[in-house]
């Protein structure tokens, strides 16, 4: 299915929608880089940013570009696609990656119905993502019984090509539970591997699911999702982040996992969890939910910088913005995300 790329009113409105609100500077570098988000990724390719987020109405797929990852709500923007493409709906959590030569983008939909949520990928052979056109594929079979996915994500290490998602173990019936799942990849649509657990929630912290106002779900929802994959500067260890808990609630936060590049990565015994979440904020902080994070370097490989989604009150209710920030790097190849 060939898509044609178009830039139409709908994203003016988003990029209007996007920049109108003010940005609290931290420095010379703005912390809210955009007020209404969710989902970030972020990638650098010939010192241009890239940036795609899940949109407000779930129904299209915008990409930024700035050489300033400060300014990318202000800069290059174009519609990939919109649910009038191929009738399907829900686009959540979209990812552009450049893998051999060519743009890859990853993201989730499905027919209306939540619980047919399946992979995809659309590819483009053009060195500019901006340029070209974009072929669909999948849905990406990642479990013949039940081929239920959100959240898709990738990485290579040497030259073999994985992909990360959440997914259920089976179909939800009495419970759900989301957990975090990886496999070796044939090529960008099509996996060589059978599917493995790398993560559930196991730990308090993973498993709330009830409503900030007391009200409940018809039964428990424990969630691990949006695994984002680094490989630490020095090569040695890849390193999963994830969401933990419902994101609907005040206690959603970043679990992390990680394991030696030169580890079997479809071995769940080459993992290890932190029993403990990361980048959560002070108990004076006027944010919360501080996860789905993504991380890029400069072109110079000099920075680090994190983008993350927080959350705040406010009188219209539950506000979901796209901060900036810089990260550092232990000696042991793991990341030190400081404070948000």
């Amino acid at each position: 299915m060939e898509l044609k790329p178009y830039i139409c009113c709908l994203l003016t409105t988003i990029t209007l929608m996007l920049v109108s609100c003010g940005e609290k500077e931290t420095g010379n570098t703005p912390e809210i880089i955009f007020p209404q988000g969710a989902y970030p990724h972020v990638t650098q390719h010939k010192g241009v940013y890239y940036y795609t987020m899940q949109t407000v109405h779930v129904d299209t797929i915008a990409l930024y570009a700035s050489p300033d990852i400060a300014t990318l709500s202000q800069g290059e923007s174009k519609i990939i696609m919109t649910s009038a493409h191929n009738g399907m709906s829900h686009f959540y959590s979209p990812e552009l990656h450049r893998i051999d030569n060519k743009w890859y983008l990853y993201f989730e939909g499905d027919n209306g119905n939540t619980d047919n949520h399946h992979l995809y990928v659309l590819e483009n052979p053009s060195d500019n993502p901006f340029e070209g056109e974009w072929t669909q594929h999948g849905p990406i079979i990642t479990n013949n019984d039940w081929n239920f996915g959100i959240h898709p994500s990738t990485f290579v290490v040497g030259d073999r090509q994985y992909l990360l998602w959440s997914g259920w173990q089976k179909q939800r019936t009495e419970n759900e539970t989301q957990c975090i799942f990886i496999a070796e990849m044939a090529d960008p649509w099509t996996l060589k591997s059978e599917r493995v657990m790398i993560s559930m929630p196991q730990y308090e912290w993973e498993r709330q699911w009830i409503n900030p106002d007391g009200s409940r779900s018809a039964y428990p929802i424990f969630v691990n999702e949006n695994p984002e994959a680094m490989i630490s500067p020095d090569g040695s260890h890849v390193v999963v982040v994830y969401s933990a808990s419902g994101i609907w609630t005040i206690f959603n936060s970043l679990g992390m996992l990680y394991a030696p590049t030169s580890a079997d990565l479809l071995d769940p015994r080459s993992w290890t969890k932190a029993s403990e979440p990361k980048f959560l904020p002070g108990p004076d902080s006027p944010i919360f939910g501080t996860s789905n994070i993504s991380v890029v370097s400069s072109p110079d490989k000099s920075t680090h910088y994190m983008l993350y989604q927080a959350k705040s009150n406010g009188p219209e209710g539950t506000r979901n913005d796209i901060r900036l920030k810089e990260i550092t790097w232990s000696p042991q190849g793991l990341p030190d995300f400081g404070q948000p």
